[in-house]
């Protein structure tokens, strides 16, 4: 019996504990059920509740803004959702939550021209924009971050030479001589866009990964307060800081990149060519002297390039000591041979505070070194696109012409009046072998810049409301340029060169403003005036040697001695500000700035500009109150006045004379003396004027998680500073810069940002900018109806024509050409233009304007699909109503320059060319001058696609979670869609003449947090 009774025991007992441990861990369990509303009672959909510390369990609120979760008894749940304060609750049976508006989201803080306001109290037409992680593709330089992100702000980079800068127009541009450029402050620090040798652009200085913030003022309201420079925009930067009181942070942000050839030239290969010169000349083709090689000479000067970045930071803070210091590199080698670009940064920035916050300093330093090689591409790719595919990359190693160009295949002649010893030359009317120009030609150059500023903000003890604040900071670059020539290059006729430039730049600017805040019952008041002087220098010299062919001494005809120049301006200003609100939903914004610039004479010296906005927060009327589905709803109307004074010549108002080089001396017997040369001056040159009207919306609604914005503007600029032509013996040149003229900038523009989709595991996120800009010419020289003057790029052909000029009632650099007349089948009939005045013969007066190479619309897309630790974001950009001058067509429409019996080499030509017809043989040279070759080269580019992975903490360090990152992979530039034939319909100039194409590239990269 007791046997049978210990049986059941032993049967019993492990069914009652895994009982037990069943009840226990039930017990350990407790499901939740809760409601989330906001703070008006409305129901808060979609929300994301989840088990803190297990992000894997967790849930959504429903339509009625209920949950159900299971949880862990004693765990803790963490509510979030757009627009709102994440909040923490304990888990119990049952709990209600409130939701609370995210304050920082609503009063986030916008950088203005001296100093800061919050994103809801803006007046004027501004957007503020944070670098996007995610999306934001290769970033070289910091205008890459721009591309596409900011409605009515165009940026081209200046094609695919590594560390290009970029041609960046908000708005349009205001000026036909003056600089287009925005202005660009960083840290405060207005920057000098003057760039020198060995420094790709005036960002550079900037490492992308420091940038904390873009600020972007773009109507006369937000950029009256600079005045001076302000008229084409503004662009504030502002980088990282660290944070008073935390631990060190260690953070590594490093990728690879592969670029290649996106696209090539559509050229005849060697078969096609010989057939084709067959065809033309038939028994004495031979004659002409083909090979029998097949060249790609595009495959000898394009590359498969390899670069590499690596950046670290360190910031935190002590108790009042915030500061971050960072260093980066970047090596960037060019997709053409032998160009690259080497690049190192330092930034140091230090936030001390005193006097329990009364006393504030900001420290700034930025130290950037940078090399790079200059490859000659727009010649190598001119010549690889005329060389004779039928000759080969280099002679026989046999050939009596090979000692005499390094090996490389070139077309000669034999030489005349020259050195006996060297007997052969290159045939100065062929092209020249387009790998030899890369390879005997070095063109290096190094710069050295150092930026810096150091700000004080004093809180008055006693009187808070008063703050008084100063800055002083400068800039400091040198460079130098190596030019080394080889001897065997016939690109300077064979006399080898040694040539040095050497530049210097430094600018100082100083401000100091006093800030008056006081809020007094329903009325705000922001009141600051201040004053701010600038003063920026620019030296250097150069200093060339020239040796001979054969034995390698120097070359007396070739000496270019050194000459020494410098140059100054300076600006002294007065500004003051006054931002006043009513009942927290009218506001006044109103401001003045006097500026002095010293690039114009005691009587035209100062210009004054005023501004003033009005906006209205309709949202917050008593009326809008109930729609709790729209939190967002202001009017913004504002006018101002800009200045411009930014043109090539800092004397212009006064004659100054410039020394004489070796080629500009006058004898007296054997000795020869230097000269001094008077320039062309203007003592009535006066500040250009910009003056803008704006009117916008700022919308938001479903508690921001759909946000827009809606500005139509009419800028008017009026004594556009203007170089023309004077008549000989009026000056002391042929070219004078004068205020004349006026032109107009109106439009459109519209961006949205939207989640159109937010779960616990899945969010997709989009944003969209659209502008329309109508640019035109409204007076030059007093009206006159039939002026023209030429502007714009040369092109290669008719002896480096202009093609673009500027004229009344037209956009500024529109085409200037005859208009084609076509065959019945739809062909160009070569050579034949429409006689548009009917005086019976084609000359200058039949030429018209057409096309313009600015788009009229602008757009850009970002789309983010965010799902778990995984994201994928796309980047486009598209342009429409942008016209290009297709130079390579135009050059290519020919098989020799003059034809068969010359001394001519033959030029390889296109397909399109061939089908055409066109073969320049017996054609007069104005066949360039064709309205065929302006092109529509709208486009829609993909800039990226990335795909990423954030990782979370992979190990523990003294008990804390470290080494969290994110790793990437992007494709860079994958796709095009235009009807252009070219091999980049994006062309700033709008004139398309061999530029250095823009790469395919893929990105790997990697970024750590310790």
């Amino acid at each position: 019996m007791k046997q049978v009774n210990l049986r059941i025991y032993r049967m019993i007992l492990p069914l009652l504990v895994g009982l037990f441990l069943s009840v226990g861990v039930y017990a350990q369990n407790i499901t939740v059920k809760g409601h989330v509303k906001d703070a008006t009672g409305l129901e808060v959909i979609g929300a994301n509740v989840v088990e803190k510390g297990n992000t894997s369990n967790g849930t959504i609120t429903d339509l009625d803004g209920n949950f159900t979760l299971t949880v862990p008894k004693g765990a803790t749940l963490t509510i979030s959702f757009i627009g709102y304060q994440t909040q923490e609750v304990a888990a119990a049976s049952m709990v209600m939550v409130t939701l609370k508006d995210d304050a920082e989201l609503l009063s986030e803080v916008v950088v203005v021209g001296y100093g800061r306001t919050k994103k809801d109290d803006l007046t004027g037409s501004v957007t503020a924009i944070k670098p996007d992680e995610l999306s934001k593709g290769i970033t070289n330089n910091a205008q890459d971050m721009l591309v596409g992100k900011v409605a009515g702000v165009d940026v081209i980079t200046a094609g695919g030479t590594p560390g290009a800068g970029a041609q960046i127009r908000v708005r349009g541009g205001s000026s036909l001589n003056a600089s287009n450029d925005p202005l660009i402050v960083i840290d405060g620090l207005t920057i000098d866009n003057n760039t020198p040798k060995g420094m790709s652009n005036p960002l550079a200085m900037v490492n992308p990964n420091d940038i904390e913030t873009f600020t972007v003022l773009k109507d006369a309201s937000a950029t009256a307060i600079y005045g001076s420079r302000a008229s084409n925009g503004v662009i504030i930067i502002t980088t990282k800081k660290g944070k008073s009181g935390s631990a060190p942070k260690v953070s590594y942000n490093g990728d690879m990149t592969i670029s290649m050839i996106q696209k090539k030239y559509d050229v005849l290969n060697g078969d096609e060519f010989r057939a084709l010169v067959n065809d033309i000349w038939g028994d004495k083709a031979g004659e002409v002297g083909m090979g029998n090689a097949n060249t790609d000479w595009q495959d000898q000067i394009f590359r498969t390039a390899i670069s590499h970045s690596h950046n670290v930071s360190v910031s935190g803070g002590l108790k009042n000591m915030p500061y971050r210091l960072s260093l980066g590199y970047n090596s960037s080698d060019g997709i053409v041979e032998t160009s690259w670009m080497r690049r190192a940064n330092i930034g140091l920035n230090l936030s001390p505070s005193f006097f329990d916050n009364h006393l504030n300093l900001k420290i700034n330093a930025k130290y950037m070194y940078e090399k790079d090689r200059y490859a000659d591409a727009g010649g190598a790719i001119g010549s690889a696109l005329s060389m004779d595919p039928t000759q080969p990359v280099y002679f026989d190693a046999d050939d009596a012409r090979a000692p005499f160009f390094d090996g490389y295949f070139q077309h000669t002649q034999s030489p005349k009046d020259f050195n006996a010893e060297w007997k052969y030359t290159n045939n100065p009317n062929a092209p020249q072998n387009p790998l030899a120009l890369l390879k005997l030609k070095d063109v290096q150059a190094a710069a050295n810049d150092f930026t810096g500023n150091f700000d004080v903000d004093y809180k008055v003890h006693g009187f808070e409301d008063l703050r008084l604040h100063a800055s002083y900071g400068g800039q400091y670059t040198e460079s130098k340029q190596d030019d080394i020539i080889s001897k065997y290059s016939y690109s300077n006729n064979y006399f080898g060169w040694n040539g040095i430039t050497q530049t210097y730049k430094y600018s100082v600017t100083a401000n100091a403003y006093a800030q008056y805040v006081k809020e007094v019952g329903a009325h705000n008041f922001d009141i600051m005036v201040g004053a701010e002087e600038s003063h920026f220098h620019r030296s250097g010299y150069d200093y060339g040697q020239g040796t001979d062919p054969y034995d390698g001494t120097p070359h007396d005809a070739k000496l270019r001695e050194e000459q020494a120049w410098a140059t100054h301006n300076s600006l002294v200003s007065y500004f003051g500000r006054l931002n006043y609100t009513l009942l927290n939903r009218y506001m006044l914004t109103a401001t003045f700035r006097a500026d002095g610039s010293s690039r114009f004479s005691s009587d035209n010296r100062w210009g004054y500009f005023p501004s003033v906005a009005l906006a209205w927060k309709i949202n917050e009327e008593a009326f809008m109150k109930k729609l709790t589905w729209w939190n967002e709803f202001k009017l913004r109307l504002g006018w101002g006045m800009t200045g411009q004074q930014d043109i090539n010549s800092d004397f212009g108002y006064e004659t100054h004379y410039t020394s004489s080089d070796s080629f500009a001396q006058y004898p007296f017997g054997d000795t020869y003396y230097g000269t001094m040369r008077p320039s062309a001056y203007n003592p009535d040159l006066k500040w250009e004027t910009t003056t803008t009207y704006n009117a916008g919306l700022d919308l938001g609604f479903l508690n921001n998680r759909i946000s827009a914005n809606i500005d139509g503007y009419y800028r008017e600029t009026k004594d556009l500073l203007n170089s023309i032509t004077i008549p000989v013996g009026m000056q002391f040149g042929s070219q004078l810069t004068k205020n004349i003229g006026s032109l107009k900038n109106y439009g459109v523009e519209f961006s949205i940002n939207a989640k159109p989709i937010v779960t616990k595991d899945f969010t997709w996120d989009v944003s969209y900018n659209i502008a329309w800009n109508h640019n035109e010419i409204t007076d030059l020289v007093d009206g006159d109806a039939g002026y023209y003057a030429w502007a714009g790029d040369k092109i290669s052909r008719g002896n480096n024509t202009l093609i673009q000029a500027n004229t009344v009632g037209k956009a500024t650099n529109s085409f200037f050409v005859y208009q084609q007349v076509y065959d019945e089948n739809g062909k160009p009939i070569e050579g034949m233009y429409v006689d548009r005045d009917g005086n019976g013969r084609i000359d200058n007066g039949d030429r018209y304007f057409y096309k313009k190479p600015s788009a009229d619309v602008i757009m850009g897309l970002t789309t983010k699909f965010l799902y778990k630790n995984w994201d994928l974001s796309m980047s486009f950009r598209a342009s429409i109503g942008n016209y290009v001058y297709y130079d390579f067509l135009s050059n290519r429409a020919m098989v020799s320059q003059s034809g068969l019996y010359s001394n001519s080499a033959l030029h390889n030509s296109t397909a399109e060319a061939v089908a055409l017809g066109f073969t320049g043989v017996g054609v007069g040279n104005d066949n360039y001058l064709s309205d065929y070759f302006v092109r529509n080269a709208s486009y829609l580019k993909c800039s990226n696609i990335t795909l990423g992975y954030s990782f979370p903490a992979l190990f523990k360090v003294a008990g804390h979670e470290t080494c969290s990152g994110r790793a990437f992979l992007t494709a860079q530039n994958p796709f095009i869609i235009s009807k252009y034939k070219g091999i980049d319909p994006e062309v700033a100039s709008g004139i398309d003449s061999n530029p250095y194409p823009r790469p395919f590239s893929i990105q790997i990269g990697l970024s750590l947090n310790f």
